[in-house]
């Protein structure tokens, strides 16, 4: 199977494109809500957590934050050593690989990186090193853009490569709604699957946090090639876009809201 047909989890090729600028991931990319960390919190029977896929511990550090004690699982490198710098402790391999060394942990959360994990390989990894009652709990940032906002991106792709022909998404196709149910349909029903398969842990729950943030015309800028859909643009090209994103972004104010809902589920070790 080739990189880009591949599953999620065995395209490395993809999953190799974050770390490429990891000081910009780090810096550029959302949190987490707290009322989502104070949920997993309160259901974890401990403060000693494993972060899966935890990048540059943008999914890890609010766990910090509240008092607990998080070691991070890391493939790349590159983002391990960013991770390192901010404070974490990193062990750098794929998780279904990870030797936990016979350490035990209250809890296993994953932010925005369980795709890129086996979810069979990986829940039964889980369920071995979870102490009893001990908890699993994945979760992703959706997203909402105003709508100026999605035309002024499609323009931009019209305007950085002006020989292909591009169909911008719809306000419909980026509705936080519709981005939620996608996540729970294509993500987190196998995530659910591979938890029930291993026969030790409770029927997972629904996790759910909205919220929203303002971000301005340079934070945008910034953010949006982490979140892959520029890596296949030449740099002159990217730079075109940017470039025309940003007058436009400018237009309509130099800011706008993004609406967030964080979205996940939980399950407990029997």
């Amino acid at each position: 199977m080739s990189d880009l047909a591949a599953a999620p989890h065995e395209n490395r090729q993809m999953a190799q494109w974050f770390g490429a600028d990891a000081e910009r991931y780090d810096r550029a990319r959302p949190t987490y809500p707290e009322a989502l960390v104070d949920r997993i919190v309160s259901l974890s029977p401990g403060k000693s957590f494993v972060d899966v896929g935890c990048g540059t511990g943008l999914s890890s550090r609010p766990f910090q934050a509240a008092g607990c004690t998080v070691l991070g699982v890391e493939p790349d490198a590159r983002m391990a050593e960013v991770a390192r710098r901010r404070g974490l402790d990193v062990e750098v391999a794929k998780f279904e690989d990870w030797d936990p060394a016979g350490r035990t942990f209250d809890a296993v959360t994953s932010g925005t990186a369980w795709h890129w994990v086996d979810p069979f390989a990986g829940a039964a990894k889980v369920a071995d090193v979870l102490v009893p009652q001990g908890l699993i709990a994945l979760f992703d940032n959706g997203f909402e853009l105003p709508e100026a906002v999605m035309t002024a991106q499609g323009e931009a792709y019209r305007h950085a490569m002006p020989d292909v022909k591009f169909e911008p998404p719809s306000k419909k196709d980026e509705d936080v709604e519709e981005y939620v149910e996608q996540i729970y349909a294509k993500q987190y029903v196998k995530a659910a699957e591979g938890i029930l398969r291993t026969g030790a842990f409770t029927q997972p729950e629904e996790l759910r946090f909205e919220w929203s943030r303002v971000c301005t015309r340079d934070e945008w800028l910034d953010q949006i090639p982490t979140q892959g859909g520029l890596n296949h643009l030449a740099e002159d090209a990217r730079a075109r876009f940017l470039a025309y994103l940003g007058s436009a972004i400018d237009e309509i104010g130099g800011s706008f809201t993004i609406n967030y809902a964080t979205v996940g589920i939980a399950a407990v070790r029997r």
